[in-house]
C-alpha cells in the first residue's frame, strides 16, 4: 500500500472540491473576510441577551492588557467582592502588579530548586527539557494564587499601579527567562564540577538577588507598609495605616482561602472521578500549597457553581476560552459559528478526546457572577466577568451557554461547604501524581 500523496490523489481532491459550487463560494468568502466573520451565525447573534435570573453585584471589569495574568485578575476580583462589603465601596480593585512581582520571584526560586533537584538528570531528558521549556509563564493556577495571598497579602491598586512591563509582559519575560536558563546552566555546571546541594543553593540566592533587581526595574518595588485612604459610597472619608499587605488582607478581605477547593471535570480514561490529582513540578512557592484537583462529573461541578452563586458568591473558573468564542459580543456559545456549513464537515472530538489528543486544555481563568435558571432550576446560560476590559460583551461581562460549560469548562473553585460528605472525605486522600506534560499541567493566562 502506498504511503505518499500522488498526483492522482491531488487530482481527485481537486475534482471533489470543484464538484460542489458551495466550496467556491466558501473560498471566495473566507479568503476575503476570514473564517470567523463568514461562519458567524446570525441566528445566534439575534438571540444574544445579558439577562439572568440570578446576578451578583459586580465591580467594573478590569483589563489584563497584553499579559497572561487572568488567574491573578480573577482571583483578586473574587477578593474584591469581600473588600467592597467591608470598605462599603461600590467598586474596588486590588493591585495585580503586586501579586505579579511576588509570583515571578517565587517562580524563579521554584524553578531553580527544581534544577538543583534534577541536576543529576541528563540535560536532554524529557523532564529537564520540560522544566526549561517555560520556567516563568505569566499564567498560574488557583493554589498558586492562594500561596501568594497567604505569604504576601494584597494591596489596593493605587499602592502598586500598572507599569509598561506588567501590561505588556513579553519583553520583560523574554529577558527574565533567558536569565533563568543562564542560572540553570551555571547550577548544572557547578553540580558537574562537584558542588554540593548546599553550595548550589548559596549560589541560587545570589542569582535571586539579581533577579529581584531586574523585577523591581520592570514592575517597581512592592510596598512594605502603606496608609490607605478612601471615601465610601455614602461619601464618608476613612483613613487607616500604617498597614502591611498581610494586615490589609486580614482586616479588609478576610476570606478563608483554605476553605476553598478545586473541582475539575476531566472525563479521561486515566483520571477516574472522585479522585484527587496533582501535577509534578507545578507550583510557585516552595513549601506552599501544591496544585490539587478533585475530579468530578460535570453535573457535580455545575451544581456547586449554582449553589455558590445563589448564596451571592462569585466562582473562579478555568476554561479553554478560545473555543467557539465571539469576543466582541462576549459570546461563549457552541453554535456561534456555523463551521459545518462553511467546510462541509463536523468537528467530532468530545471533551475527553480533546484532552487526550491535546486539542484542548485550560487556557484562561474568569469569574462566574450570575446564572440564568429555568423553572426547574436548570442553568441555561452563565454570566462571566472577564479581564479583557470594558469594550467586550456588556461592559466587559460575557455570557456562556450551558452547553459551552459542559464542553470547555475544566475547573471551578468552591467553598467546601458545597461538597458532599463523600467528596470531603476524598479531599483527605493522597493525590495521584501526574507528569508535568499532562494536560492539567497547563496554566491559565
Amino acid at each position: 500500500m502506498k504511503k505518499n500523496v500522488t498526483d492522482t490523489d491531488i487530482e481527485r481532491f481537486k475534482a471533489s472540491f470543484d464538484s460542489d459550487s458551495r466550496n467556491l463560494l466558501a473560498l471566495n468568502a473566507v479568503t476575503q473576510n476570514g473564517i470567523a466573520d463568514v461562519a458567524l451565525s446570525r441566528k445566534e447573534v439575534d438571540r444574544i441577551n445579558f439577562t439572568f435570573s440570578n446576578v451578583i453585584d459586580s465591580p467594573e471589569a478590569a483589563n489584563q492588557e497584553n499579559s497572561g495574568r487572568c488567574w491573578l485578575f480573577s482571583g483578586l476580583s473574587l477578593l474584591c467582592f469581600e473588600a467592597m462589603k467591608n470598605l462599603n465601596l461600590k467598586t474596588f480593585e486590588l493591585s495585580e502588579v503586586y501579586q505579579m512581582f511576588w509570583d515571578k520571584l517565587e517562580k524563579a526560586n521554584y524553578f531553580l530548586e527544581n534544577i538543583i533537584g534534577t541536576s543529576s538528570e541528563p540535560l536532554d531528558s524529557r523532564l529537564v527539557q520540560a522544566l526549561l521549556s517555560d520556567p516563568l509563564s505569566d499564567g498560574g493556577q488557583w493554589n498558586m494564587f492562594v500561596n501568594l495571598v497567604e505569604k504576601y497579602g494584597v494591596v489596593p491598586k493605587s499602592q502598586m499601579p500598572e507599569t509598561s512591563s506588567s501590561s505588556n509582559s513579553d519583553a520583560m519575560n523574554t529577558l527574565l527567562v533567558s536569565k533563568l536558563r543562564e542560572y540553570a546552566k551555571e547550577l548544572r555546571d557547578r553540580h558537574t564540577r562537584g558542588s554540593s546541594p548546599d553550595e548550589l543553593r548559596a549560589f541560587k540566592y545570589t542569582f535571586l538577588e539579581e533577579f529581584y533587581r531586574m523585577l523591581a526595574i520592570h514592575l517597581g518595588k512592592p510596598p512594605v507598609l502603606f496608609s490607605w485612604e478612601w471615601r465610601d459610597k455614602d461619601k464618608v472619608f476613612h483613613r487607616d495605616g500604617d498597614l502591611t499587605p498581610c494586615e490589609f488582607y486580614r482586616k479588609y478581605v478576610g476570606l478563608d482561602l483554605n476553605d476553598m477547593g478545586s473541582l475539575i471535570n476531566a472525563p479521561m480514561k486515566d483520571k477516574p472521578y472522585n479522585r484527587i490529582y496533582t501535577v509534578q513540578y507545578l507550583g510557585n512557592v516552595i513549601d506552599g500549597h501544591p496544585v490539587t484537583y478533585l475530579n468530578v462529573d460535570a453535573e457535580t461541578l455545575k451544581k456547586a457553581a449554582v449553589e455558590m452563586i445563589l448564596d451571592n458568591h462569585a466562582v473562579w473558573f478555568g476554561c479553554d476560552v478560545g473555543r467557539m468564542l465571539q469576543t466582541e459580543k462576549g459570546a461563549m456559545d457552541l453554535n456561534i459559528y456555523d463551521y459545518k456549513t462553511v467546510y462541509g464537515t463536523d468537528f467530532t472530538l468530545d471533551k475527553a478526546g480533546r484532552l487526550e489528543y491535546r486539542d484542548s486544555e485550560m487556557t484562561h481563568a474568569m469569574l462566574l457572577t450570575g446564572v440564568d435558571l429555568d423553572e426547574h432550576g436548570k442553568p441555561g446560560k452563565w454570566r462571566v466577568e472577564n479581564s479583557w476590559g470594558t469594550d467586550i460583551g456588556e461592559k466587559g461581562y460575557m455570557y456562556m451557554m450551558d452547553e459551552w460549560f459542559d464542553q470547555y469548562v475544566f475547573e471551578i473553585i468552591v467553598s467546601k461547604k458545597y461538597l458532599s460528605e463523600e467528596l470531603l472525605a476524598v479531599l483527605t486522600t493522597r493525590p495521584v501524581v501526574l507528569p508535568p506534560w499532562d494536560p492539567f499541567g497547563s496554566l491559565a493566562g
